[in-house]
């Protein structure tokens, strides 16, 4: 069948007309657990009435203006994200791609600025840092890449959770200014990194005076059960790039700078027409609230920690499954072949789960979400993955 979109997504055959806390509805008023929030966007689940009102004042009063004028939401957004994450600085997009692509050229700014006309940054393979042009080449993926070159040049991959792997980067080409990770990966298959590697790495980058630039755009707003998944660490990043859950569902992004990275961008050097609009600010800053108000990083680290344990449980010793990981409500269960089928079977059964590096099923439900929804994922998921096993044997 014809169809007026461009045929960039497989889809699958469902579509919604409503939703309450984890549960959306289809047309035919069949319900389904949204254990994907969007793909970590809806983090307060649907319909949660301090964001909906948020949005619904705030549209009534002024939509949009640009950033040619001062807009008070973003001011009050900004002053926010600062105090949580101790950076000093925001810079606010639409998407987590235009935060990512802000700091790619944040840091190619400040080497330009010390005399560093090439400027490198070194990323991670398995990362994802974005569809643009400049974040693809950024991003740890032959298959996302492929077909789109050239792409922009000053990117070095290197194995992640390997310091040696950096420094050796380092030595090799001078022109090194940033490196560029996700401290959990997402799109990469929910991959952790390893704690003392990050602190190693937080100081390899203050020895060499690089920026230390953190991709929080799936991992932060309480995902993991701390505002930022770095955090957990105890480590202080130079630049922090988010988006997803921020505003709940209204499109933004921001990119956060501290210490040598703050200051770095001057007027003219970089903006943005829709970015830190009134309307999504004012969705930010509830969220924020509710976060706060509701004690959703520690239900957060809670739940998702009781349904890390639930599921490794249900599957311990299964054949082909090799390893249910991640932190708080951001989640992963490996299976050893590809299951992309897992994500039609889920949803026929009433659950919303998706599946990335082919064999990887991944959990991102709303920070909302309660014991009783996290059993009931569980009921859902465990037989199908002991289905879908035991057809492969």
């Amino acid at each position: 069948m014809s169809t007026p979109l461009a045929n960039i997504y497989s889809r699958l055959p469902v579509s919604f007309t409503h939703g309450k806390g984890v549960w959306l509805w289809d047309p035919q008023g069949r319900k389904y657990l949204d254990a994907l929030a969007g793909i970590g966007v809806s983090c307060l689940g649907h319909d949660h009435p301090g964001l909906v009102q948020a949005i619904t004042q705030q549209a009534a009063r002024v939509i949009h203006t640009s950033n040619i004028y001062e807009v008070p939401q973003q001011t009050q957004l900004a002053a926010r994200l600062n105090a949580l994450s101790g950076m000093e600085e925001v810079a606010f997009n639409n998407s987590g791609s235009e935060a990512n692509e802000a700091a790619i050229k944040l840091a190619r700014y400040y080497g330009y600025k010390n005399g560093n006309t090439h400027a490198h940054i070194i990323t991670m393979d398995s990362s994802w840092h974005g569809r643009t042009l400049g974040t693809l080449a950024a991003t740890g993926s032959e298959k996302a890449r492929k077909g789109f070159e050239p792409l922009p040049t000053g990117f070095i991959q290197v194995p992640y959770n390997n310091l040696a792997a950096v420094r050796e980067a380092g030595d090799r080409e001078p022109r090194v200014t940033a490196v560029l990770l996700e401290v959990l990966q997402g799109e990469g298959g929910i991959r952790p990194s390893d704690t003392e590697y990050l602190r190693s790495l937080r100081a390899l980058c203050t020895e060499r005076g690089w920026l230390m630039m953190i991709d929080e755009v799936q991992s932060g707003i309480g995902r993991t059960g701390k505002w930022f998944a770095h955090q957990w660490a105890g480590i202080e990043p130079d630049v922090i790039t988010l988006a997803k859950g921020l505003a709940g569902g209204v499109p933004i992004g921001a990119m956060l700078a501290r210490g040598p990275a703050a200051g770095v961008f001057t007027p003219g050097s970089h903006g943005t027409t829709f970015g830190g609009g009134p309307l999504a600010c004012a969705a930010g800053l509830a969220v924020l609230d509710a976060i706060e108000k509701e004690g959703l990083l520690d239900n957060a680290e809670r739940i998702g920690e009781y349904l890390k344990q639930a599921l490794a449980s249900a599957l311990a010793g299964l054949p082909g499954v090799t390893e249910v990981r991640g932190r708080g409500l951001m989640l992963g269960i490996e299976l050893a072949r590809p299951c992309g089928i897992l994500a039609l079977r889920a949803m026929e059964a009433g659950l919303l789960i998706n599946v990335t590096r082919d064999k990887v099923i991944r959990l991102l439900p709303p920070l909302i979400l309660t014991q009783d929804e996290a059993d009931q994922i569980v009921g859902i998921l465990v037989p199908l993955i002991k289905q879908f096993l035991a057809e492969q044997a």
